[in-house]
């Protein structure tokens, strides 16, 4: 076994896991609602989420083809660096597009940075929608024992999952962006059903010219 086998298998077994990837996703750039609403103007809930969903899975499908590509290479790569790399990537991707899902439903997290991803990371790691409320139950639920074994498990299922690109001349670039197609479009399509059911309509936005709230006519 390698140095860099040994580090990849400690980051992704580590119990300080949790507090990394909550420090580490804190830092991703997510568009709120009037940010969403300004780049897709005239488009509703709905429409605006198939499009955050078929970003995030071109993103994740780019994420797997470029670690099944470097996997192909004659001389491949540090594969366990490539491996985690591509993991956190598709983390990432996917991250953001629950966080951008939650504002389009009507149900941005609320607290802290630390604690919105927090909660954003809980529900990737549970793969659905949780319906939590207070910023400080997200954080107990993403530091609890169980969601800790959960989120290191799900890892590893990655992990496994994108072994076999790291074959040399095996496989390679459609592959890996084949299972993150699959994988991302899955997430989405639990995340979506659970968020629905909890909806929060939007407010109409003020008419172009018209006085803000409050204003004497």
């Amino acid at each position: 076994m390698t140095p860099e086998t040994r580090t990849h298998e400690w980051s992704l077994t580590s119990p300080a896991l949790a507090e990394q990837l909550i420090e580490a996703l804190s830092h991703i750039q997510v568009r709120d609602l009037d940010t969403l609403r300004r780049h897709f103007p005239g488009l509703g809930p709905e429409e605006i989420a198939d499009h955050l969903v078929t970003g995030a899975v071109r993103g994740t499908e780019a994420v797997g083809a470029g670690v099944g590509s470097a996997a192909a290479l004659p001389t491949p790569p540090a594969m366990p660096i490539e491996l985690a790399a591509g993991i956190l990537g598709t983390a990432s991707v996917e991250y953001k597009l629950i966080a951008e899902l939650h504002e389009v439903y009507g149900l941005p997290a609320t607290g802290t940075t630390r604690q919105r991803a927090a909660l954003y990371l809980a529900e990737w790691t549970e793969g659905r929608g949780l319906n939590i409320t207070k910023p400080t139950s997200a954080v107990s639920l993403m530091l609890s024992v169980r969601v800790r074994k959960e989120l290191r498990r799900r890892l590893l299922m990655l992990a496994v999952r994108k072994i076999p690109m790291l074959t040399p001349f095996m496989v390679g670039a459609a592959i890996g962006a084949l299972l993150n197609h699959y994988d991302t479009t899955r997430l989405a399509r639990r995340i979506r059903a659970d968020l629905r059911a909890r909806q929060v309509p939007w407010q109409a936005p003020p008419r172009q010219g018209s006085p803000p709230a409050g204003t004497a006519s």
